[in-house]
């Protein structure tokens, strides 16, 4: 298996609210909410760079498809991130996710590593980091 990641599926709870916050909030553009004429179909789907998707699916639907039980939410499973380039940018988008109605877990702050980063989660709990590392650039 080659080590790639082209999808990651969030479990959502509200989808229409969970797609507003991305496409509005953050500005992420999608297609809308597609599939709503198969049962445990309706999805949204965001591009990412490099190709990956993000795609937010009920936790209902997931579970269903899966053969999982559905289980409680739990935000400190794993985390995304976003890498920007300063620390500005950094308050920038931790500033547009709270506006946009994400708790601010934890503010953004000088890290360990000699970077700055902070952490929001969003409608679900899903955690997002907002990272700026020196040793680890997004493309220009």
């Amino acid at each position: 298996m080659k080590p790639r990641i082209s999808l990651i599926t969030l479990g959502v709870e509200h989808l229409e609210q969970s797609v507003a916050f991305y496409r509005d909030g953050l500005g992420w553009e999608t297609e809308g909410i597609v599939g709503r004429e198969f049962e445990h179909g309706a999805v949204a789907f965001f591009d990412m760079e490099g190709g990956l998707r993000l795609a937010l699916w009920p936790r209902a639907s997931l579970a269903h498809d899966t053969g999982a039980p559905q289980g409680s939410l739990n935000s400190t499973e794993f985390s995304l991130a976003h890498n920007v380039a300063s620390k500005e940018e950094v308050d920038a988008v931790m500033a547009q996710a709270k506006g946009a109605g994400a708790r601010i877990v934890k503010p953004a702050a000088d890290t360990f590593y000699g970077g700055y980063a902070g952490y929001f989660a969003d409608p679900d709990g899903h955690l997002w980091e907002v990272a700026f590392n020196p040793q680890m650039l997004p493309p220009a």
